[in-house]
């Protein structure tokens, strides 16, 4: 058994004909057969039933498929690490950013390596934490940047590098919210429309704790993206108001809320257990510890 055998496995797997799969792979459709009746006669067990020019997995061969794409991601992630110890200078540096880190990273993490790394190749990916994660496991991506209290804790995964930020609700100088004394209420919030990114669980249980059972954010928000730019943009032009770490708009006006907000996002740096990672990920941690800080207050 190869890793050629396995990779023509994979392919027939997915296209389900043996032209196809053949033309793919640059091989002669005879060359592709003798490759898959090999890994049959090894295996001892049929992996396709050929169902006139269509070939399906059988049950065993569901089973082999899915291995067979462990050893080949396995594969490929052993000599890319060959690649990735050198010094960082060359490679690809695939990041996943959730919006609330991807508002404070992402600009000065591209500007940084194109400043200091020029050849290597930095592919940043911007979703839920859910999609990132998939993309993670799936080896789409090298690290992810989100918020730890959204990530499910799982066996395989490792966050390190946690950075807790203040959240509040902002607003535009000259607000109407911005002028009243004695603080903010809830209340005076949903006479104004109310902007945020999808938030946590965590997050979402300390604000109906604090304001309510109309405080939840299925409820109250009525502006939602996954990009804090955007939200604060729109806040900084209208009367809505705006849920969002505080760091990430240091131009806007926080709202004295009462009772007191007391709530933070926590970032992290996640990466896969056992898988070698680039070396140019040494500058996101190094960007994660000068920009995820809250400012003075």
């Amino acid at each position: 058994m190869t890793l050629v055998q396995l990779r023509h496995l994979i392919s027939l797997a997915r296209t389900g004909s043996f032209s196809q799969s053949a033309a793919a792979l640059f091989l002669t459709q005879p060359a592709l057969s003798r490759s898959i009746r090999a890994l049959e006669s090894e295996l001892g067990q049929p992996l396709f039933d050929r169902i006139g020019r269509h070939s399906e997995l059988t049950p065993f061969g569901r089973d082999a498929v899915e291995r067979a794409r462990e050893l080949v991601l396995a594969a490929d992630d052993l000599r890319g690490s060959g690649r990735l110890a050198g010094d960082g200078q060359e490679g690809v540096l695939r990041i996943g950013m959730g919006s609330g880190p991807g508002a404070m990273l992402m600009t000065p993490l591209l500007l940084k390596m194109a400043q200091e790394r020029p050849r290597l190749r930095v592919e940043i990916a911007r979703a839920g934490t859910e999609l990132l994660v998939q993309a993670l496991r799936e080896r789409a991506l090298d690290a992810l940047v989100v918020d730890a209290r959204s990530l499910r804790p799982a066996p395989d995964l490792n966050a390190e590098f946690l950075h807790d930020m203040k959240g509040a609700f902002m607003v535009r100088r000259g607000h109407p919210l911005s002028r009243r004394r004695g603080g903010t209420s809830f209340d005076d919030l949903l006479r104004y429309p109310i902007a945020s990114t999808p938030l946590s669980d965590e997050v979402a249980r300390v604000l109906v704790e604090r304001y309510g059972p109309r405080a939840h954010p299925s409820e109250f928000v009525t502006l939602r993206c996954e990009e804090i730019p955007s939200l604060i943009e729109v806040a900084r032009r209208s009367d809505a108001v705006v849920l969002a770490v505080r760091a990430a708009a240091p131009d806007l006006v926080e709202l004295k809320m009462q009772p007191l907000l007391a709530a933070t996002a926590r970032f992290g740096l996640v990466t896969l257990r056992r898988r070698t990672v680039p070396t140019g990920l040494v500058a996101v941690r190094a960007l994660m510890a000068q920009l995820l800080v809250d400012g003075p207050t």
